[in-house]
């Protein structure tokens, strides 16, 4: 017999957006990393605050974080060292206040490209969608035999700020699971023990996410306040609307930006000593997308300008234009 627990942190898992382990990216190496460690020893510290508003943070294609705005900082990984645009693992990123979306179909490609990737994992063929105010998971269970599985369940938000999640219908190659538990009055957390370290714990049948340790680098940080189906996306909300303080970029009208003032900010071979960049969509008919790990294809492709205060703003083309 099945244990419906396997089965069950299947959608745990999706339901984070961005969830999946691979090598710690605070643990890698640049060729540059001796010389940036010896310039940035007196490193101040200052804090480097971030403001964005409608940027598609770009994963790896096609897994994009809709980042419809956001306030908070970037927080330095390495003691002594500034965050590095070329290095994710060098920074998190802790949101004061914003909301965040993502589709089921990246969620999906989340959960086959980087959640179960790895050999003997336990699922296989993911497939996320939302039908009304259910998230909708079918998925490959493997045991003895692969069973087909498909599972429904709701979004809440608990008062510590974690994601919670409530399992409404399972069913096994079609037939009714969750009734069994009921009837023999088991809870989950009884047949289950899951590692905390991964972002997941039981409460009784329900979920508990925490998406802080499921996010892929930059790691993004911050309280999660609502949650939310709308459309095809899940929508997380961080903060209230007075939390943090906004900040007044250079050209604050700009349809979609970035901007980063205060502390050190380095990206390439430059450090920027009291942070004042604004990244600008040359483009701004949709929302500027971003490929934090490609993003000097974007460098080039655009131009920068140097204003009277020696403030810097850098217009970028959309990652998926850079290259025409």
């Amino acid at each position: 017999m099945w244990r419906k627990g396997e089965l069950l942190l299947v959608v745990v898992l999706a339901l984070t957006g961005c969830g999946r382990k691979t090598a710690d990216p605070a643990a890698q190496s640049s060729p540059q990393g001796n010389i940036r460690q010896a310039k940035t020893q007196s490193h101040s510290g200052g804090k480097v605050r971030v403001q964005m508003k409608g940027v598609d943070l770009v994963v790896d294609p096609p897994v994009v974080l809709e980042v419809r705005s956001l306030r908070g900082e970037f927080v330095p990984t390495r003691e002594g060292e500034p965050p590095w645009f070329d290095e994710p693992g060098s920074f998190s990123v802790r949101i004061d206040q914003g909301e965040i979306a993502m589709t089921a179909a990246a969620m999906s490609t989340v959960m086959n490209r980087y959640v179960f990737s790895y050999p003997g994992a336990p699922v296989k063929d993911v497939d996320i969608k939302i039908e009304g105010d259910h998230l909708v998971q079918t998925a490959t269970v493997k045991k003895k035999v692969d069973l087909k599985t498909r599972i429904e369940g709701k979004l809440s938000v608990t008062p510590d700020g974690d994601i919670r999640l409530h399992p409404d219908k399972i069913k096994a190659d079609g037939l009714p699971v969750k009734g069994i538990l009921d009837l023999f009055d088991v809870e989950l957390d009884e047949m289950i023990k899951t590692r905390e370290s991964r972002g997941v714990r039981i409460d009784e049948n329900d979920f508990i996410l925490d998406p802080e340790k499921l996010l892929p680098p930059p790691k993004i940080t911050g309280r999660v306040t609502s949650v939310r189906i709308e459309g095809d996306r899940i929508v997380q909300t961080f903060g209230g609307p007075s939390d943090g303080v906004a900040l007044k970029p250079s050209f604050p009208d700009a349809e979609h930006y970035m901007f980063f003032r205060g502390g050190e900010l380095s990206f390439g071979k430059l450090t920027m000593h009291g942070a004042d960049l604004q990244i600008v969509d040359a483009d701004p008919k949709d929302p500027f997308q971003f490929f934090l790990s490609k993003y000097a294809r974007q460098l080039v492709a655009g131009q920068s300008r140097t204003l009277p205060d020696k403030g810097l703003v850098v217009y970028m083309p959309d990652f998926d234009e850079a290259g025409k």
